[in-house]
């Protein structure tokens, strides 16, 4: 189980979006924009998220040179900006999180991209990594064989639009479970 006071420090050092991609080249920055530009909740998405109530935390596992990281963190990036007072997402590079990159291994590996989903208290609530239901079945329909795709590869619009939906269904997941909480309800009185 990941403990909340090594998922504070790494929150603590993790990057907003945009300061995240300015670690990567200007050829990484490019396919990052791409992708980000070609993401887009829909209304009923919108809605939903602006609805969120619970603070949620996440920490985002990446890689400036990860083509899943290239086609999925925009798509966090999106998911965060329809409602930033409630969905505190911040990126942090594999490599230099080293620690974290270990205690969140998924089947032994240290997968990227990966979210870590947290209570306000940094009190560890779900991971998800590398890639999203769509993303896997598109990767396996199209039965590339490669572990990891180019960065620069494009994903199309149908599969791009599910796996922002697979991505806003976990943030749903992850927010009725905050709103459930015992914890969390006695705290807020509500």
């Amino acid at each position: 189980m990941l403990d909340s006071s090594l998922l504070a420090a790494h929150f603590a050092d993790a990057l907003p979006y945009d300061a995240y991609l300015e670690t990567g080249t200007p050829d990484q920055r490019a396919a990052f924009d791409r992708a980000h530009d070609a993401a887009a909740l829909t209304p009923a998405q919108r809605d939903l998220i602006a609805s969120f109530t619970r603070e949620i935390r996440v920490i985002v596992l990446s890689g400036m040179w990860c083509g899943d990281c290239v086609a999925q963190c925009p798509l966090l990036a999106r998911i965060a900006e329809a409602n930033p007072a409630k969905l505190l997402v911040r990126f942090a590079d594999r490599d230099e999180h080293d620690e974290l990159s270990e205690e969140a291994q998924i089947n032994q590996g240290r997968r990227v991209p990966a979210a870590i989903f947290m209570a306000e208290d940094h009190e560890f609530v779900h991971l998800l990594g590398d890639r999203t239901l769509s993303r896997y079945r598109a990767i396996a329909a199209r039965q590339l064989g490669a572990a990891c795709e180019l960065p620069t590869a494009g994903v199309s619009d149908d599969e791009g639009a599910a796996c922002l939906d697979d991505w806003v269904r976990e943030f749903e997941r992850v927010e009725l479970l905050l709103r459930l909480s015992p914890r969390l309800r006695q705290k807020h009185g509500d």
